[in-house]
């Protein structure tokens, strides 16, 4: 979470869910790695007006090298706008309030906001009805061939059978070929 007033609002999503909603509306975009990248593309690709906000000073080499010059160019088209080295210090209805880095603050319009910084899952389930996963890296205990949990009849799917290391499961390592 960010921890910031007003993240909790109706219009924060803190999760990616569809691009054509937001057709015709201010859209903030905080995060600068691959799912707030793709996010930010998408929502511009839809008719939104997009700000993305990422605290680092530059678009982390990490992100997809298909996605870096293309978000890059929308911003020097002007098509994107970014705030890069920026922190949100808080979200009302009908903006977020944007600390730069030298301090200076800015009230960007947004009638939605996705923070997508990042994706940890919760494993008070596995707690609760008692599957076995490692404490470190929260993989749960899994048959390898039948993703069935050590809860006889539990079985889990996706990037959750990853734990905490979820960069290891990704759609473009996901698919078997034969």
């Amino acid at each position: 979470t960010l921890n910031v007033p007003g993240e909790d609002l109706p219009h924060v999503r803190h999760y990616f869910d569809e691009a054509h909603l937001s057709y015709g509306q201010d859209v903030v975009v905080i995060g600068g790695k691959n799912s707030a990248v793709e996010a930010a593309l998408q929502l511009f690709r839809a008719g939104a007006r997009v700000t993305i906000v990422y605290r680092g000073p530059a678009w982390p080499k990490s992100v997809k090298y298909w996605l870096r010059p293309d978000l890059e160019n929308r911003i020097k088209a002007g098509e994107i706008q970014a705030r890069l080295g920026s922190q949100v210090v808080e979200i009302t209805a009908r903006d977020v309030l944007v600390r730069g880095a030298l301090g200076n603050e800015e009230r960007v319009p947004a009638t939605r906001v996705y923070p997508l910084i990042g994706f940890h899952p919760d494993f008070e389930l596995f707690k609760r009805i008692g599957i076995a996963f490692d404490p470190d890296t929260g993989r749960p205990a899994i048959d390898p061939n039948t993703l069935e949990t050590s809860v006889a009849g539990v079985f889990v799917a996706g990037s959750v059978t990853a734990g905490t290391k979820i960069s290891e499961i990704f759609i473009e390592n996901g698919r078997f070929d034969g």
